[in-house]
């Protein structure tokens, strides 16, 4: 389970960034902040609802490349959930956002080890995210109470309707966004595998 997690989109990447930012703050080189750290991965946890929500199912772009972009990114990952190839984020966006990350808590901050801190916690809710996404897409029943429920809550958004439950780690987004309902008072969508077909 956990090679397959390793093999696929930039994941193994992630993890060994995750244990070389570990291994740099062990020694001391860089200051580690947890409270930074805690806020990157708060920072994280809002642009994984805002962006599956605006930029993911955005409408299709009438420019060619930009719509292959939209497919790869997400709209083929609603025709075909369970598809590995599909599922993960691949490096070439990954790296970017990352960066983006860095430049924008640093920006902030005028700080570069308070920004590495930030990153790593982004990085690390990123990581997270990957696994959460992959668990529910494949034939694996969470051990605990609340992973059953996050992946149930996840599914509902690829086979009952693509326009609630936009989180995927978790719904507080969805309740701040409006995007969370009970799941018996929402309408089966006809569009929930061509998602672009319902926008």
């Amino acid at each position: 389970m956990i090679s397959s997690f390793l093999r696929h989109g930039s994941n193994a990447v992630l993890a060994f960034a995750v244990v070389a930012a570990i291994v740099v703050f062990t020694t001391g080189a860089i200051v580690f902040s947890p409270v930074a750290a805690l806020a990157g991965a708060a920072v994280f946890f809002v642009t994984e609802y805002t962006t599956h929500r605006f930029f993911f199912h955005a409408q299709p772009s009438k420019t060619p490349w930009l719509l292959k972009l939209q497919h790869r990114l997400h709209y083929d990952h609603h025709i075909d959930p369970p598809k590995l190839e599909l599922l993960f984020l691949p490096l070439w966006f990954v790296i970017p956002t990352a960066l983006l990350y860095y430049g924008i808590y640093a920006a902030i901050t005028r700080n570069a080890a308070t920004a590495l801190s930030l990153t790593f916690g982004s990085i690390c809710a990123l990581l997270y995210y990957e696994w959460v996404h992959y668990v529910a897409h494949i034939p694996f029943t969470p051990k605990t109470a609340l992973g059953r429920y996050v992946k149930k809550y996840h599914l509902w958004h690829h086979f009952k309707n693509e326009r609630f439950w936009y989180g995927v780690t978790n719904p507080s987004m969805d309740f701040a966004g409006g995007t969370y309902r009970d799941v018996d008072a929402v309408e089966r969508s006809t569009t929930v595998r061509e998602i672009w077909r319902g926008m």
